[in-house]
């Protein structure tokens, strides 16, 4: 057993500064590479600050966007452990299984629906809308309850200022870092990457040190949930999973969980059936 401190950086990209368009977020966009090379220094610059606050933390880093492979290894601080890869059980926030104290959000962008916000949308285009026990949520709402689930505050929140202010209103005492105001779906005003950096450094320092004063997001079970699907080809296929039901309507299923954990994973199960096309 440790008594070091040990903190979840989950990362994802279009929140990073800089980044306005989905060609600098997918691999084999013309931009994809200096984008994953903005993600990987705004991910140092929330370690530099971390260990800055706890010089003796141990920090995982969760890459969360897209394949999880996007942050750069080589470039990473040499004192985090990288989680990269996919499936797995916890998605985008693996690594709290093993224990975590606080977790930061990096990068992170608002929910679909949401806006203005930069690249908004909830986990993959395959999804309209989630809702837990009727409120709607994006994938900072979705992790947020998930590192409740687990006793886990989130402490630090980046992205654009609709992200800042989803997290804001979920988790009041976490800090956010605002690195760029949204304009529309592909626009925004946005930092110069070094003063995002900066910033980012310096608040997740301030996190850490304030972390006892932010309370893990509860969210008691059942869990009922509906998502809001794209294809009526992938409601077709959710409902052959036990417990997935059809709503009225078409696009929609809903399914109880018995907690935050299980309704977690059964999202990620439907949002992976979106990428499977009719045969």
């Amino acid at each position: 057993m440790t008594n070091r401190l040990r903190v979840l950086i989950s990362a994802d990209l279009e929140g990073v500064s800089g980044i306005v368009h989905v060609v600098e977020t997918n691999p084999g966009g013309y931009d994809y590479e200096r984008g994953r090379a903005l993600m990987t220094a705004e991910v140092n610059a929330a370690v530099a600050g971390v260990l800055e606050a706890e010089p003796d933390a141990e920090v995982s880093v969760a890459d969360a966007h897209g394949t999880f492979r996007n942050l750069l290894p080589e470039e990473l601080d040499r004192r985090v452990r990288l989680i990269r890869g996919k499936p797995r059980p916890l998605g985008m926030m693996a690594g709290l299984e093993a224990g975590v104290d606080a977790v930061l959000f990096i990068g992170y962008h608002a929910r679909a629906g949401a806006g203005p916000g930069v690249l908004a949308h909830t986990i993959s285009d395959a999804v309209l809308d989630v809702r837990l026990d009727g409120e709607s949520v994006g994938e900072i709402g979705l992790n947020a309850a998930l590192a409740g689930h687990f006793g886990v505050p989130v402490v630090l929140g980046s992205g654009d200022d609709a992200a800042c202010a989803e997290l804001g209103a979920l988790v009041p005492d976490a800090v956010t870092v605002e690195v760029k105001r949204a304009l529309g779906q592909a626009a925004a005003e946005t930092l110069h990457p070094e003063e995002a950096r900066d910033r980012i450094r310096r608040s997740a320092a301030e996190a850490i040190r304030r972390r006892d004063r932010v309370p893990p997001l509860s969210t008691s079970g059942p869990v009922e949930t509906e998502i809001d699907l794209y294809g009526p080809y992938t409601v077709d296929l959710a409902t052959l999973v036990p417990g997935v039901w059809r709503a009225p309507g078409g696009r929609t299923v809903t399914f109880t969980g018995r907690d935050i954990l299980q309704a977690y994973r059964l999202i990620q199960l439907v949002v992976q059936l979106g990428q499977i096309k009719p045969g």
